[in-house]
């Protein structure tokens, strides 16, 4: 799902943002007022009492009710207070702690944590606003597999660095209706069979509008698909080579658009109103971050019990979604809690179940306990969940500059 929770829109407003304070690229956060506490037990004493303003994406009410249990559960065992502050954007939350570096309040920040990756964590490590590094100071970071799942340490290009916390992984995957697609085998597996599907049945195809992060991964996805050597896509993009590098994808484009739903006039405005016109028999396949996407929806009654799941066979995008605290966090020992805690295996296996939210686990299972490994095996199944077969190898996100110049020109594109 990311997040996981990141549109494009709010990339390019993160990099204004950041630049137009006149911040130095590189500057380290400014010293907290008080020393740093050397123990965890010192840590949760000074978190006991206090306020943590979550700063998150809440287009999704499974993930904001998942929030809320959390914050109950920290209330519960710390005596941490968690308030969710509903994001449209994390760019509101980017802007904010811009705003507050800006006027020099250095303390006593109104973000203690927020939901993070790609352009605007890059935008915030670039520009000293994130307080760290403090993942490997959380008890439950060595679980965290930073071995296999490489987007656990680097995102999008970018080099972590222990300045964010790993709590759910996302992989693209594509939902149709098994009940209308009756040829499982004929599905489309790379961006060019998805071409030659649109034109064969026109009008049952769509994306999300590319202001919305899943709109944008469709171009993404696409452009690593059509691409027979992605590695310059790992490289910041330029005005030379975005223009030769993206050119193939233009060329798709302006043939898939067309055959889209609506001849490609008008755009679902997010995953969710893509997801009610599969629902609604208009289109007949779907783009989600979640692999767990069908079998969530189904059992929820957003989408018929039908619904199965497939990839592109050079497999798909995959990336991690991250917590970060601003470095000047006001209840900075309660975020850390709270990014401890989301870090759990438990915790980690109720977000996995596709009865809450089915985001895939940042955890290694090699260094879980039998016990913790039970949790994970004890999940509920679902003919519409995709196999570790299926989702195949993640395919590596581009670097963020990627998506953001791919916003712009789509949008300079259709507004023609």
């Amino acid at each position: 799902m990311t997040d996981r929770r990141h549109l494009p829109r709010r990339h390019a407003l993160a990099f204004f943002l950041a630049s137009a304070t006149g911040v130095l690229l590189g500057a380290p956060a400014p010293a907290a007022a008080q020393p740093a506490p050397a123990t965890w037990e010192q840590v949760l004493e000074r978190a006991r009492g206090q306020t943590v303003y979550f700063n998150a994406w809440a287009g999704d009410e499974r993930t904001n009710d998942f929030i809320t249990w959390a914050g109950q559960e920290l209330k519960a065992r710390h005596g941490i207070n968690v308030v969710h502050v509903r994001l449209k954007d994390t760019a509101e939350a980017v802007a904010r702690v811009v705003a507050e570096k800006t006027a020099g309040r250095s303390e006593g920040g109104s973000v203690d944590l927020v939901w993070i990756n790609g352009p605007n964590f890059l935008a915030m490590k670039q520009q000293g606003l994130l307080y760290g590094p403090v993942a490997a100071r959380l008890p439950n970071y060595r679980y965290v597999d930073t071995t296999n799942k490489r987007s656990n340490v680097i995102d999008f290009t970018t080099p972590v660095e222990g300045f964010a916390v790993p709590w759910r992984m996302a992989q693209i995957v594509f939902v149709y209706d098994g009940a209308r697609l009756k040829q499982p085998a004929a599905v489309p597996g790379s961006a060019a069979e998805l071409l030659a599907w649109a034109e064969r049945h026109p009008g049952r195809l769509t994306h999300p509008n590319v202001g919305n992060f899943l709109g944008a991964t469709f171009l993404k996805q696409a452009l690593v698909d059509l691409l027979p050597d992605a590695a310059p896509l790992q490289q910041p993009a330029t005005d030379e080579s975005f223009g030769r590098v993206t050119a193939p994808l233009w060329a798709w484009y302006d043939r898939l658009r067309p055959h889209l739903w609506r001849q490609g006039r008008q755009f679902p405005e997010n995953g969710s109103a893509q997801r009610q016109l599969l629902n609604d028999g208009e289109i007949d396949i779907t783009i989600s971050f979640n692999p767990a996407e069908a079998a969530v929806s189904s059992r929820a009654g957003l989408l018929p019990a039908s619904v199965r799941t497939f990839t592109f066979t050079k497999g798909t995008i995959g990336n991690t979604s991250f917590v970060a605290v601003p470095f000047n966090a006001k209840a900075r020992e309660g975020a850390m809690v709270l990014a401890n805690f989301l870090l759990e295996p438990a915790t980690q296996a109720r977000a996995q179940d596709i009865q809450s939210i089915g985001a895939i686990n940042v955890l290694d299972g090699g260094k879980l306990s039998a016990a913790q490994r039970a949790l994970f095996d004890q999940l509920t199944d679902s003919p519409a969940l995709p196999t570790a077969a299926q989702l195949g190898r993640p395919q590596l996100e581009p670097h963020a500059s990627w998506m953001t110049r791919l916003t712009a020109e789509w949008q300079r594109r259709t507004s023609r």
